[in-house]
């Protein structure tokens, strides 16, 4: 450790440190705008300037300046506060006067900075610049000649989304900001820039002059429109959500959010269930929950356990999902399922279905293997984690599947999954010289008639080039679905003698109650089977429906999540549901009155409680432990039993996953936009 003395406080930093991040350590607050810490040092603004006892007698960007032992740092002397008011006096030079316009009034750096550097007048009598303002797509709004050159983007876009698509050109008063071709922005993190922009440059082109941050209500909560979980905040006024920011979680998303998660919103106020419907006479006619309830109760009536059945969708939490398997329990059906893709799981061991490297493990890996997986849409979060390995270097990637753009260098081996079986060709060299080599297997691998034999030789593979270690556990499953691993906790699959969702789709079942399952093909249940579509949207699940009940969507509910590590995580409460809609597991607690099988939970304390005693997972929140694996046992399965089949993708197309995204205008629009043409030239 390097020892450094920041006005009189000695602080001990590791080795490499700038002098920055020593002050910050000394509890000093310096001002900046182009450096962030997750990106490169650029040394552009000098707003950082700091005074170094026995060096040149001047300012030095601290940003840009490496630490050395014995090193005394000053940053509130004379010349420091005089160098940083003619860093700011220069910063405003061509600045606009936008700020009663500005989205970016109230959370702007520059206003916080101005503040405290500023001046009451200005010096500069010359006509202000003014730059043409720059097309980035649907999310991102551009007012460049706000910019003032920090160079965050530019960054960003070249070292974590890996798209180099923004540059600069020109140099000097001249030097603009942009695409080099005017064109969309090509990542599924483009709404980082937002963030990370310390002016108003880049804003939330959705979110143009809608609110202003002291009129919001912030909630912590948690994204599930992908497996990842990662950490949000909801901001609402009354009883709408205007926007979703990410919270810092080095663990799972760093401080980062993925378009879908952050752009989607509007699709909640859209296609909304916000009352019970009973088809009478083939046509659905709004009802009240009595007669809802009524509808669904006789036809119960007399019906056997075996002839009732329910799927939950992706989006289900972990409390409605215990409250539906404990309804049909007391019905005498085992007849669940989690799995609308049919993915092949094995739930005889947790790490069979979770990542159990962990997110954050990606960085102590050295060797990759993607089998069936595009991380880039399935879990953009986890591709930007990837690529920071990557870029780290010593990191190869391999893949078996089709070939795509990860923006990582990946060697791709081929498209069918009987690669496994040959160690993935010579790649498998690599993976036994690493020390901590990791799989992903996908849930394109899985969601196929022979899924139990790739799993079970995805897991041979992992045991043969030294994954499964007693300090590494390098194998891992990645989901796409934020409820897919909690409702694999619960044992929300087929008991016996029970039916999975084919046998059940298929008409297995007299009675089908789907908890927000949209993500099959509605039209194959035959037209005798009633059906209780429960949900927030009127998606594929409702136009199939004989009774529609109205549940409350994420940002609705106090909620539990497990995300595809197997982190279980809390979302809160944001805004109220619309019209008569409820939180789910209140819906099936007053159902359950209604037909004589109360179940033994009034309030969210007692139900959460059921569940930490089905899995005592769910009583640890936001703890993951981190182990190796200890146990050799393979998956049940017969690697044997692979097929040439090619392996295929979960996602087709990213930014319409879900009941929410399909709802909304902005996913459809960068949908048309970017997947089409995708679509249109594989053809």
């Amino acid at each position: 450790m390097v020892k450094v003395t920041v006005d009189g406080i000695e602080v001990e930093v590791p080795p490499g440190s700038n002098v920055l991040q020593a002050c910050e350590a000394a509890g000093k607050e310096i001002p900046r705008f182009c450096y962030h810490e997750r990106l490169s040092v650029a040394g552009n603004c000098r707003m950082c300037l700091v005074e170094i006892e026995k060096a040149p007698p001047k300012p030095f960007a601290s940003c840009a300046y490496p630490v050395a032992d014995g090193m005394v740092v000053h940053t509130e002397t004379p010349m420091v506060r005089a160098a940083r008011r003619g860093v700011m006096e220069f910063l405003l030079i061509n600045h606009p006067l936008d700020c009663p316009i500005c989205d970016q009034g109230g959370e702007c750096d520059l206003q916080d900075q101005a503040l405290g550097y500023g001046m009451d007048h200005s010096r500069y009598a010359e006509n202000k610049r003014a730059v043409k303002d720059k097309y980035l797509g649907p999310l991102v709004k551009t007012v460049m000649t706000r910019c003032i050159h920090c160079t965050r983007c530019i960054r960003f876009a070249a070292e974590v989304a890996g798209v180099p698509e923004l540059g600069a050109t020109s140099r000097g008063e001249s030097m603009e900001v942009g695409t080099y071709v005017e064109r969309a922005l090509t990542t599924e993190l483009s709404g980082n820039l937002i963030d990370i922009c310390p002016v108003g440059a880049l804003t939330s082109k959705p979110y143009a002059f809608i609110a202003r941050s002291w009129e919001l209500k912030k909630t912590d909560s948690i994204d599930v429109l992908d497996a990842i979980g990662a950490n949000i905040r909801i901001d609402s006024r009354g009883p709408e959500v205007l926007r979703i920011l990410p919270r810092v979680n080095d663990d799972v998303n760093e401080e980062w959010l993925a378009d879908k998660s952050r752009f989607s919103l509007d699709g909640l106020k859209r296609r909304r269930l916000d009352a019970c419907w009973v088809r009478r006479d083939g046509r659905l006619h709004r009802a009240s929950w009595a007669e809802a309830f009524d509808a669904i109760a006789a036809r119960l009536q007399g019906l056997p356990g075996a002839r009732i059945g329910a799927l939950a969708g992706n989006l289900a939490d972990a409390e409605s999902m215990l409250a539906l398997k404990d309804l049909l329990a007391s019905l005498g059906s085992f007849n669940l399922d989690c799995r609308q893709d049919g993915a092949a799981v094995d739930v005889s061991r947790r790490d069979f279905y979770t990542f159990n490297s962990g997110i954050a493990g990606v960085d102590e890996a050295d060797a990759l293997l993607l089998i069936g997986s595009n991380p880039r849409r399935e879990a953009p979060l986890l591709n930007a984690r990837i690529r920071k390995r990557w870029l780290a270097g010593r990191f190869p990637v391999a893949a078996i599947g089709p070939h795509g753009d990860l923006t990582y260098e990946v060697a791709w081996l081929g498209d069918s999954p009987r690669l496994l079986l040959d160690d993935a060709q010579a790649f498998g060299a690599t993976l036994r010289a690493a020390k901590r080599p990791m799989l992903i297997l996908g849930q394109g691998a899985l969601a196929r008639p022979d899924g139990d034999a790739v799993l079970a030789a995805a897991w041979r593979l992992a045991g043969a080039v030294g994954a499964l270690a007693d300090d590494w556990h390098g194998f891992n499953v990645l989901h796409t679905a934020a409820a897919r691993v909690g409702a694999l906790d619960l044992r929300f699959l087929p008991g016996p003698g029970g039916k999975d969702v084919a046998a059940m789709v298929g008409g297995g079942v007299d009675l089908l109650w789907l908890l927000g399952a949209d993500e099959f093909d509605a039209a194959r249940i035959p037209p005798d089977v009633f059906v209780v579509y429960q949900g927030h949207h009127g998606d594929r699940g409702a136009a199939r429906a004989d009774v529609i009940l109205p549940g409350a969507a994420y940002t609705e509910k106090n909620a539990t999540y497990v995300n595809t590590e197997g982190r279980v995580q809390r979302g809160f409460l944001a805004v109220n549901p619309p019209g008569e809609a409820r939180e789910d597991w209140k819906i099936l607690r007053a159902f359950s009155e209604r037909i004589g099988r109360q179940l033994p939970y009034d309030d969210l304390g007692a139900l959460r409680a059921r569940l930490e005693q089905l899995n005592a997972v769910f009583g640890r929140p936001d703890i993951l432990p981190r182990f190796g694996a200890s146990d050799m046992t393979a998956p049940a399965g017969d690697p044997a039993a692979i097929t040439d089949t090619p392996l295929r993708y979960a996602i087709a197309d990213y930014y319409q996953t879900d009941p929410i995204s399909r709802a909304s205008p902005t996913m459809a629009e960068c949908s048309a936009l970017y997947t089409a043409p995708l679509a249109t030239a594989a053809e």
